[in-house]
């Protein structure tokens, strides 16, 4: 499954991931493999992502700076203030107003 997240001002990850969870408006989900397609709006909160195995980058909020890795099953977590998450054939896109470490 891959994921990519945008904000306005810059891309926060792209690659493949084994989950991730997001802060849904009725509350917390996490997107596995194989998801049903969906489309929902995200509230402020946690986004968690676990990584898959293969090359992936994401911003670095710490060091201010784009990253690539391939460590799999690593935990990437930030807060989000708003949003969208669309999955359609395991291809994952979080669409966010802001990012905060």
């Amino acid at each position: 499954m891959n994921i990519t997240v945008l904000t306005p001002d810059r891309e926060i990850f792209a690659g493949p991931i084994k989950s991730v969870k997001v802060p849904g408006v009725k509350g917390e989900f996490q997107i596995l493999q194989n998801h049903a397609p969906i489309v929902s709006a995200l509230s402020a909160g946690k986004v968690t992502i676990v990584t898959g195995a293969g090359d992936y980058r994401f911003y670095d909020l710490g060091k201010k700076e784009q990253v690539e890795d391939s460590q799999a099953e690593r935990k990437i977590v930030f807060q989000v203030e708003s949003g969208f998450v669309e999955v359609l054939n395991n291809e994952v896109s979080l669409l966010l107003a802001g990012v905060k470490a």
